[in-house]
């Protein structure tokens, strides 16, 4: 005899449809032959299946419910209906008719694993191949420049990417069809690849705006001065002008991160910090306390 339909999928008669529908494509994704090999496994999807088809179908559901019929979808004893059938097609084991609305299990199998055209439960279906994800770490400037690598697989294989100039941290690239192969003609699933930028000694990033701090002397600031600083392209030229203080930022356009969106580049934002000498000699000495005297100023220091 058949077990209680509810009993075996784990749900109790008040579940929605929804919940009789999620849980069926749960067990049945669990359990079905060509996932799960296991004998015992085979044994509870028939069943499975079984226990879907009467109460995923909302006209055997209804009549099983109202004692109609039994587990297995056989009339009971006392309630043998006739039921008309569009062109003797479509009529269950009990002698119900599928309306058109009906959730049938070929449906649900279609929609689980992309059935082609289902000869039965679960027949002529192809389940495409698992997604496989990796990590692969780059430095600051390939990650803005862009960069040509080889991530080298646990199990020994090695996959060729193109880093694209501006990439993110923890952007994933997605490589099509280098995943685990699909089943039965499934397409191949793909290589998730996330992308880890390490830290660099002097750049930093802020959006497409990449951030550099650069020191000056004392006479630079005071003075003005033409300085080079490095970018992730090569060293250029930046102009200080006279009565540069600390903490100043200069902005230099274009030489940022390029955007992967727009395709524009931001800037780079250079702060400079003004250092002293180690050893203040008597020289300077004299002159700054010379200075001093006779040009004091209020820098600004909060009261």
């Amino acid at each position: 005899m058949a077990e209680d339909p509810y009993k075996v999928l784990g749900l109790d008669k008040t579940a929605s449809e929804d919940d009789i529908r999620r849980t069926f494509r749960k067990l049945a994704k669990e359990l079905h032959p060509d996932m799960n090999p296991d004998k015992s496994a085979a044994e509870r999807f028939r069943q499975v299946s079984d226990a879907y088809e009467i109460v995923g179908t909302p006209e055997k559901r209804k009549k099983y419910d109202r004692g109609e019929i039994d587990a297995a979808g056989a009339p009971v004893r006392g309630f043998e209906r006739r039921y008309s059938a569009r062109a003797g097609a479509g009529a269950g084991p009990g002698g119900g008719t599928f309306s058109e609305g009906d959730f049938g299990i070929g449906d649900m199998f279609s929609d689980l694993f992309g059935a082609r055209g289902p000869r039965g439960p679960g027949a002529g279906f192809s389940l495409r191949g698992q997604d496989l994800r990796y990590t692969l770490e780059v430095d600051f400037v390939e990650a803005v420049a862009g960069a040509r690598k080889r991530v080298t697989l646990p199990e020994g294989g090695t996959l060729d990417l193109t880093v694209p100039e501006g990439v993110a941290d923890g952007q994933v690239l997605r490589l099509k069809g280098k995943g685990l192969p699909g089943l039965r003609g499934g397409e191949q699933g793909d290589a998730l690849v996330e992308i880890r930028i390490r830290s660099h000694s002097h750049f930093r990033r802020q959006g497409d705006d990449i951030l550099l701090e650069v020191p000056i002397t004392l006479d630079e600031a005071a003075l003005g001065a033409k300085i080079e600083v490095p970018t992730v392209s090569g060293r250029v030229a930046l102009q200080i002008p006279k009565a540069t203080s600390s903490g100043r930022v200069f902005r230099m356009k274009g030489k940022g991160v390029r955007n992967l969106g727009s395709g524009s580049h931001g800037d780079q934002l250079v702060t400079v910090r003004i250092v002293l000498p180690e050893t203040i000699d008597d020289s300077l000495a004299y002159f700054l306390s010379e200075w001093r005297q006779k040009h004091r100023y209020d820098p600004g220091r909060p009261t």
